[in-house]
Order: C-alpha cells, then structure tokens, then sequence
C-alpha cells in the first residue's frame, strides 16, 4: 500500500473527485478525514469509502470556520501527512449581468479558502508531508461567461507555486492536479436532468482529443501519486488530466472529423 501509516484531510471529499480520491488513498492506506457542506452527503460518503473515515461539516466559503475543523480532524487523525484542498464551486458570470457577490462567492470558495485550508493544516503536517490544490483546465482556456471560475483556478495555480516555495524548508511538497471536463456533480447546475447531462457529455467530447469526459477515478490517481513517496522529488507543478484539450487541441474530433 502506497500511503500505509499516513493521515489525510480531503475537503469537499462527500462527493465527485474528493470522494473517488478519498475511496482510493484509504485502499492505500491512509487514514482519511473529509469535509462536506451537507451531513447527509457526508454520511453517504463515510459509509462508501469504509474503513475509519473521520467526518465534520464544513463550508470553505466560511473562513473563519476552516483552521479549527481542520485542527480537530488533525488531532482525530493524529497527525496530517497529506492534503487535499479540494472544495470548489462553478458558476457562470457573463460579462454585463453577474452580481458582486457570485463573483466574490466563486474567488472566496476557489481560490482564497484553498489557501487558508492549507495555513490551517500546515502546523499539523508532518515534514516531507504533500499539499495538493484542484485546479482547471479553465485556468488557461478562456472561455465565455466564466470570468470568476476561470480567474479563480488561474490563482489557484499561481498559489501551487507560491506555496511550494514557502514550505520547501520542511520538505512539504505543494502540487496541482488539473482536470478537464470530467464527470462530477458540478455539471448539475447546467444539466439538472438526465438528458440535458448525456447531451452535454456528448457535445463537449468533441472538444476532448482522447474522445471521452474524465472520470473522478482519474484525477484521483493524480492525487495518489502526488501524495505518495513516488512523487518524493515533484514540487511546484501541476499534473493536467483532461485527455488532451489543452495540451494537444487540434487532435479533438471537432478539428479531425469533417
């Protein structure tokens, strides 16, 4: 087992990525601590991922909240060797109709509650422990009406860096997992039904060199390694999962098929 003996907090880990990486760091070992807005999506989380889960409610979007739950799952856990900061919202934000404070809300759970996620848990992560942010695709892409997300995970990859250099001295390793379109709750707000999400996955698998929407498993392979021993010497950078769209455009079906 890969993280056998090791601690790990994940925030929003009752549902989508957070969840199928929490599934997979505790089959390696870990003991897991997850966060969630909704008691009974935690529940339902706790009892899919086994094992000796620790669970406590929290909404990143409250800040004040986040340094003493993250304290108490660290003294639960004994100690915190990974962390996966996690928790983010979507949101569209056309420019000439988006209020204030949806844009403030998307910055404040995206980008400025990931960070002080990570100063909550840093005096509790062990020396030569690993901090993973979640990122997107949106960071580079440019696409309409998402100004606040886009900006917002644009940060997020500024801060990877930053926080790399700040914690280097004690070997803590700060990284960034950058999914594409992938298959998660956060497709709800503009697919609410069945349908309406089969049509969206068919139209935006065009766009996908590889031909398919991620799954939450993949990017939570990405978090595995970045938290392991065998990432022992990755810091700094990002691992982008998104079956090519930004790295390899042109091989998308929209550019191939005529």
């Amino acid at each position: 087992m890969r993280l056998a003996n090791r601690a790990a907090l994940i925030t929003g880990g009752n549902s989508g990525i957070g969840l199928a990486t929490a599934r997979l760091l505790a089959a390696e070992g870990a003991r897991v601590a997850i966060t969630g807005r909704n008691e009974r999506t935690l529940a339902e989380a706790a009892a899919a991922i086994g094992a000796d889960v620790v669970t406590a409610r929290l909404d990143v979007a409250d800040l004040a909240a986040i340094a003493p739950v993250v304290a108490t799952l660290a003294e639960r856990l004994g100690r915190l060797d990974a962390v996966f900061a996690n928790a983010g919202i979507g949101g569209q934000t056309p420019v000439g109709s988006t209020p204030i404070a949806l844009f403030e809300e998307i910055v404040r759970v995206n980008l400025t509650a990931a960070f002080f996620t990570v100063q909550a848990a840093v005096p509790h992560l062990s020396d030569g422990g690993s901090v993973i942010l979640n990122g997107s695709v949106h960071a580079v892409l440019g696409q309409p009406g998402y100004a606040a997300y886009g900006a917002s995970k644009a940060g997020v990859r500024a801060l990877t860096r930053n926080l790399a250099s700040d914690l280097a001295a004690r070997g803590i390793r700060v990284n960034q997992v950058t999914p594409g379109g992938t298959r998660t709750p956060i497709w709800s707000r503009i697919a609410p039904t069945e349908e309406a999400r089969v049509e969206l996955e068919r139209r935006l698998s065009h766009y996908v060199p590889l031909g398919r929407l991620g799954e939450a498993e993949d990017v939570a392979q990405a978090v595995l390694y970045l938290a392991s021993d065998d990432a022992r010497n990755v810091t700094g950078t990002e691992i982008v999962v998104d079956g090519g769209t930004t790295g390899a455009p042109y091989g998308a079906a929209v550019f191939t098929q005529r």
